[in-house]
């Protein structure tokens, strides 16, 4: 993290033309978790360079330099560079080949940037989110793509592991005449597999929506901590899903003006309609969050009145219990009291000598009894 943050704070050098450099200050990532989340060191470099006359791979450079040498010597040519997690020297050696704006080149520096389509002259700056599905862990992993387009090159810079372009590489390879198109071809191809590769999470989401309804209505204490889980998986899935609507707009804008043929428009409005679904589809399921919330929320305070009012019920049967207990307590404690005071046995105690003292104490004793008996009666005490 700490080699990360240095080299995000070393100024770089943007391109004010070919071979002519000034210095402009970094710019730093708004994503609070940029710098918490552990990221691999930089320097993965090219993974796949190749150029390609009329849809059909012509070189395989191991190298950049090499890379430029065929694209320069091979007529009619287009050089796909792919990259992960390419370092400063590798971005800065791929901006001074091929022209590649200075705003463009610190955004795929920096990295975690939201998903955006600019055009800086003739070249093409596409950002993507991928998303995959984890079944084990139950949640979403979301990857960085970002695409550079030219007349004749494209370059992609990944930063993560996902997504995965070699099956993309190798489906255009095997149709030349769709990668004889041209990059257009090439971000049909990316932009189509990363609007696919949301199918799986939509699904495995919803799965995830009908398991915590079961769970909400089961009475499941650690389904609040599930549904809030779940929905920033889904508000991280809407920031990646969302922008597409424009981003594929903003291409269909330029139809006309950078002459994409007919063909072409097909296979983007094809890519725009599964982008719609998904876009529509992940709002459905921040709603859904919503309302079983705010279900879960109703159900938890019903459970808590229920058990409130057992409480009440409970105290109010306790107390009931007690006065009856009070009230026969009291009630055995004249008779005792009266018996104690006569049992003393003092010789001054005139009653002792009363032919009448026996049974006047045991009248006594029996009116007292009596007159409690009828005042905790009348209170419904007993």
């Amino acid at each position: 993290m700490a080699e990360r943050r240095a080299r995000a704070l070393r100024p770089l050098k943007r391109m004010a033309g070919r071979g002519r450099t000034v210095e402009y200050a970094p710019e730093r990532s708004m994503d609070p978790r940029a710098e918490d989340e552990p990221r691999p060191p930089a320097g993965g470099g090219v993974v796949d360079a190749a150029v390609y006359v009329d849809g059909v791979r012509k070189h395989s450079p191991e190298s950049l330099a090499e890379t430029y040498r065929c694209l320069r010597d091979t007529e009619r040519g287009m050089a796909w560079i792919g990259l992960y997690r390419p370092d400063e020297a590798q971005l800065m050696s791929l901006a001074d080949e091929f022209g590649l704006h200075e705003l463009a080149v610190e955004d795929a520096i920096v990295a975690h940037q939201r998903p955006k389509l600019e055009r800086y002259g003739d070249t093409l700056f596409v950002v993507l989110r991928a998303a995959r599905y984890l079944d084990e862990d139950e949640e979403v992993d979301f990857g960085e793509l970002h695409v550079f387009l030219g007349e004749d090159f494209v370059l992609t810079v990944r930063h993560s592991e996902s997504p995965d372009l070699s099956h993309v590489r190798r489906r255009l390879e095997s149709t030349p005449e769709l990668l004889a198109r041209g990059p257009e071809a090439v971000l049909y191809a990316i932009l189509d597999a990363v609007v696919d590769r949301y199918a799986p999470v939509v699904a495995g989401l919803q799965n995830d929506i009908d398991e915590i309804e079961t769970e909400v209505f089961r009475g499941d204490p650690d389904v609040s901590r599930r549904i809030y889980e779940l929905s920033r998986e889904v508000i991280e899935f809407q920031r990646a899903t969302r922008p597409l609507g424009s981003i594929l707009g903003a291409l269909s804008a330029g139809f006309d003006k950078y002459g994409v043929d007919e063909e072409m428009r097909r296979f983007l409005r094809d890519v725009a309609d599964h982008a719609t679904t998904a876009v529509e589809r992940v709002d459905g399921f921040r709603q859904n969050l919503q309302d079983i919330l705010t279900v879960n929320a109703t159900l938890v305070g019903q459970a808590q009145n229920e058990e409130m009012k057992n409480l009440t019920e409970a105290s109010y049967a306790q107390n009931e219990e007690v006065k009856k207990i009070s009230a026969w307590a009291a009630i055995l404690f004249a008779p005792t009291l009266i018996g104690t005071i006569y049992g003393m046995n003092f010789d001054h105690m005139p009653e002792l000598h009363w032919l009448l003292g026996y049974p006047f104490a045991l009248v006594l004793m029996a009116l007292v009894c009596l007159v409690l008996h009828t005042v905790f009666k009348r209170r419904d005490w007993l």
